[in-house]
């Protein structure tokens, strides 16, 4: 090697190595601090959401895409993840405003935002009707007139929309969003309204049931965190554009089967 190659060669590796630091020192730092202030990341799980969550049937421990996020988010901030499961959304959105977790996967709401951070939406997926088959409701725009009860979800994202839009039906709220059919039906109810996938499951388990076409909403699916946390929030929203724009959603849908959910597109800059 001639003196001028080393001379260059040295140079190279010196401003090489200079690039390095700067991009380590431009990088964001994971907040640690935030988003696992205990030593661990306690995520919330949300088993009235099959879109998100569900037990797996040989194990009994959960499985979806948000614990999928999850395990990822607590492998990148290097600390273990604790799985909080609870039976509805609202149950996650109370856990997440007194920071019994950390994070939380509910639905994007103006009414959540006021008690909590949120991240742009990583997963879409759409609110349905249900009715018996001999119901003489035919379309969503037949649904809010007065004398029809719609059962709901308490608290879910389908049941604050709802509170904000009718105008002349009346909701009648179950516990959570998995006992929304079970109610409907129960109390001689006209429509049942939920996440489209579960209503379906519904339809094919109990007979005489049927989905009206479309939708009555699109729900935009993110995570949640305390606030207060705000370096917490950042760092969030910048690991969902990547988990997104990586193929990490689209995949973990995929090896869960889960249909009728699209991976939500990148965020407005």
């Amino acid at each position: 090697m001639t003196t001028e190659i080393r001379r260059l060669w040295r140079a190279g590796a010196v401003l090489a190595l200079a690039c390095v630091v700067a991009a380590c020192a431009l990088a964001p730092r994971a907040p640690v601090a935030e988003l696992a202030p205990g030593g661990k990341l306690r995520a919330a799980i949300n088993f009235g959401n099959p879109i998100l969550a569900a037990r797996d049937p040989a194990s009994g421990q959960p499985r979806g895409v948000s614990v999928d996020l999850s395990l990822e988010l607590g492998r990148r901030l290097g600390v273990p993840v604790e799985l909080v499961t609870f039976a509805s959304a609202g149950a996650v959105v109370e856990a997440v405003k007194t920071a019994q977790v950390d994070i939380g996967f509910v639905a994007i709401d103006p009414v959540r935002g006021a008690d909590m951070l949120q991240t742009p939406p990583y997963v879409i997926i759409e609110g349905a009707y249900l009715v018996r088959s001999d119901s003489p409701i035919k379309s969503n725009d037949e649904v809010d007139r007065a004398g029809v009860r719609i059962a709901v979800g308490n608290a879910s994202a389908y049941d604050l929309f709802l509170r904000r839009e009718l105008t002349a039906a009346t909701l009648v709220r179950a516990p959570t969003s998995p006992a929304v059919t079970d109610l409907f039906l129960a109390q001689g109810l006209d429509v049942a309204a939920g996440v489209k996938q579960q209503l379906q499951a519904d339809a094919k388990r109990l007979p005489g049931l049927r989905l009206l076409d479309g939708r009555f909403m699109v729900i935009q699916q993110a995570v949640g965190l305390p606030r207060g946390r705000e370096a917490g929030a950042r760092y969030l929203t910048a690991f969902v554009e990547e988990m997104k724009a990586s193929g990490f959603v689209a995949a973990a849908l995929a090896r869960h089967g889960i249909e009728g959910a699209v991976v939500a597109p990148p965020a407005a800059r």
